[in-house]
């Protein structure tokens, strides 16, 4: 049997920002060397006097970054996010050595298209693909012809974590284009941008794009409901169900353990 020491790093938050209240993300000194592939998650536990709790978090840092990022949401009846909520920069958790998951890209199906869909922290491993392969195309290692089509959707634009990063690249690179896009908007006044939830919007950018089932790999990533929804208007409009990869972020509130 391994040992804790063998299993776990003592992992330390370095920074920690709040965007909203209870939507935050920290980066950590992961302790060790964790090797991971962009779209993949980390195991993060605190110890209680009874038990170490933990969960997985999809990793928004690139694989080229020395430290990992996190972008969590508060759940207020969770048993690990309050716990999470309330750890202060020099803090430490622990984070098992071996990264895990399959909601990597698809690099092997011959798409050229890669159509992104998230909500609000589902984002996460969305932000890893993304500053991943623009490493590589600043390093003049340019990825292979493919295009990133990404919709965000939050309920008000300041739960966007990662907007202000996402526009800058997408004005910087040809394979990225981002739409963000608010479901609350008569509670968000400012926003100036695109309405609507995720689902609502699919039709609309898929056929802006051309974006069909023959060329184009579907993600849905975040909210169940989305994700399900999502899933069933990609299938009804061609898309293979081996073309299509998800996330789920959590599982219905009856059994919701996060």
């Amino acid at each position: 049997m391994r040992t804790a020491e063998e299993k776990f790093y003592r992992a330390r938050i370095t920074t920690r920002d709040e965007f909203s209240p209870g939507l935050w993300k920290f980066h950590l000194d992961p302790g060790g060397e964790f090797q991971f592939v962009a779209g993949q998650f980390a195991t993060l536990g605190v110890q209680t006097s009874q038990k170490l709790i933990e969960r997985a978090y999809s990793i928004v840092s690139s694989p080229y970054e020395r430290e990992l990022e996190l972008f969590v949401e508060l759940v207020p009846a969770g048993e690990l996010t309050p716990l999470l909520h309330a750890l202060p920069v020099g803090a430490y958790m622990s984070l098992r050595k071996l990264a895990k998951g399959r909601f990597t890209l698809d690099l092997k199906s011959g798409h050229k298209n890669h159509l992104l869909l998230s909500t609000v922290t589902g984002v996460a491993p969305y932000i890893s693909y993304i500053r991943t392969l623009y490493k590589d195309w600043s390093d003049n290692r340019p990825p292979a012809d493919i295009h990133l089509f990404l919709l965000n959707a939050a309920s008000r634009s300041w739960e966007f974590g990662y907007h202000e990063e996402l526009e800058q690249l997408a004005t910087k690179v040809p394979w990225l284009t981002y739409i963000p896009t608010v479901s609350r908007s008569h509670e968000d006044t400012k926003w100036c941008g695109e309405t609507g939830r995720v689902e609502d919007l699919i039709r609309k950018y898929t056929d802006e794009w051309n974006l069909t089932g023959s060329d184009t790999t579907g993600y849905l990533c975040g909210h169940p409901q989305m994700i399900e929804l999502g899933k069933g208007i990609l299938l009804r409009r061609g898309f293979a169900k081996e073309s299509l990869k998800e996330e789920v972020y959590w599982i219905p509130p009856k059994t919701l353990r996060r």
